[in-house]
């Protein structure tokens, strides 16, 4: 039997706990989407900012190609054993809202809120936010104006520091187009998502064939190392440069957050998470290796838009651009994947109580949760005002820790008969969620340890959503 989390709610005239009028709880979000739409999200959320932003950072930060090519690798089998996990998860519990859903059934209310006011942040709205800020740094190619190091106003410094700049506007801009464009139904905005997938595909195979193919790069860049840029050892940088690598795989849960809009999810939700978890592990590290093969580790140090500069290698300043814009509108699909699942996983916490009340509501004619999504675009573009790299480690700090615990709960979860269990996560029991939880747990210490600041922004985060979530209950 298939145990499943709902979140019907049986409502008067006006529901005091969620705000809502009988007809207005009946509205529904609707089971529409298949395989492909459902790995299109995954692969689109993916394939993005991390890849097309990361490998500069690894760069400097590891100083070695040998040891930025193994962290990737490292990256990828952290993402499968992920998706492997979520998926007996998903299946059990096929509602929108991934961990929500999953550490609320697992520990209880107060837990299920904080993962879900932390995805608010730290799940969506800061990725949206570094997604457009890499889109800005490829359109920068053209217009310096928009690179993210000629912001014209700088507040603060270090971790705490805020920019205003071109970057930051058009970063906005691109937030405020996809957000306005999710108002119109999940079935249009999957269309248009499917096409700047294949498009993004299609952009990067076709970069692959052609930079080793036609490209003026070097297999001798991979005996050339570089003067790291980070005064940590090099094991305790690996393991913090790994919050760079989580964050470039950390869409390898996306399906879950629209389980509740998938035909059959008991099918199509670990064929899409291992499908799409898998194409990308290909990509990223084939990826990698052009990009060392067409600049030396030393010139790529610090360098956001790595691919418009490996490009330039490659092909020269004409053919560069082509790929460079081509490369923007790639991000462009990122963006746009994030901004549609992010509201599915409010609309399920606020369906039960757990967030805010005008984030239930799902607009009757579009079938979409219009006003979660308009809370998180503006919450996403005030982040675009924070610098790239202590976004991305912000990001990552977060979203490791509650994947561990979403993870952990399986242990809890399957002493139950009529769990579910898949065969993947079976074999050798308890080696793959044993394996995820020690590196998520080895990340974290580092994090605190290593990057002070970052680290307690994100607790202030979690402790903050606690404490809301106590005083609504309080009241």
């Amino acid at each position: 039997m298939l145990c499943r989390l709902t979140y019907n709610v049986q409502v008067n005239p006006k529901n005091p706990v969620l705000g809502q009028t009988a007809s207005e709880s009946s509205v529904t979000l609707l089971r529409q989407l298949g395989v492909v739409s459902a790995t299109a999200l995954v692969v689109s959320n993916m394939v993005g900012t991390g890849i097309f932003a990361t490998s500069g950072f690894l760069a400097g930060d590891l100083g070695a190609p040998s040891l930025v090519l193994i962290i990737w690798v490292v990256g990828a089998l952290f993402a499968l054993v992920g998706a492997f996990c979520y998926s007996e998860l998903g299946i059990n519990f096929p509602s929108s809202g991934g961990e929500y859903v999953y550490l609320t059934r697992a520990y209880g209310p107060t837990w299920g809120f904080m993962t879900g006011w932390v995805s608010f942040f730290a799940g969506f709205s800061a990725p949206i936010a570094a997604a457009a800020l890499a889109f800005s740094d490829y359109v920068g190619y053209f217009f310096p104006a928009f690179k993210q190091e000629n912001a014209q106003i700088t507040v603060g410094s270090g971790a705490w520091s805020f920019k205003v700049g071109g970057a930051q506007l058009l970063a906005s801009a691109l937030i405020g187009l996809f957000t306005v464009l999710n108002f119109f139904g999940v079935r249009r905005i999957a269309r248009i998502q499917n096409v700047l997938t294949s498009m993004k595909v299609l952009v990067l195979v076709a970069f692959l064939w052609l930079g080793f193919s036609a490209g003026t790069g070097s297999w001798d860049h991979f005996s050339m190392t570089t003067e790291r840029t980070s005064g940590a050892s090099l094991p305790a940088q690996f393991i913090i440069s790994l919050f760079w690598i989580y964050v470039a795989y950390s869409g390898w849960n996306a399906a879950t957050y629209i389980a509740e809009e998938l035909k059959r999810p008991e099918r199509t939700l670990p064929v899409a998470l291992a499908l799409g978890a898998g194409l990308v592990a290909a990509l990223y590290l084939a990826l990698n290796v052009l990009f060392i093969y067409a600049v030396p580790l030393s010139e790529m140090k610090g360098v956001v838009a790595v691919g418009a500069l490996a490009a330039s290698k490659l092909f020269g300043t004409n053919v560069a651009g082509i790929f460079s814009a081509l490369m923007a509108v790639s991000l462009m699909s990122t963006v746009n994947a994030m901004v549609t699942i992010g509201p599915r996983v409010y609309y399920a916490m606020a369906k039960n109580g757990a967030f805010l009340p005008v984030a239930a509501k799902v607009d009757p004619r579009w079938h979409t949760p219009v006003a979660a999504i308009v809370l998180q675009g503006l919450c996403a573009m005030l982040m675009t005002l924070t610098p790239f790299p202590q976004l991305v480690i912000y990001i990552g700090f977060s979203l490791n820790f509650f994947a561990v615990m979403a993870v952990s709960s399986l242990f809890r979860f399957r002493r139950r008969p009529e769990w579910q269990r898949l065969r993947v996560v079976s074999f050798a029991w308890p080696l793959l969620p044993v394996l995820f939880i020690l590196v998520g747990l080895w990340m974290t210490v580092y994090g605190f340890l290593l990057q002070p600041k970052v680290s307690l922004a994100a607790t202030i985060t979690v402790a903050v959503g606690a404490a809301v979530y106590h005083l609504r209950t309080r009241r």
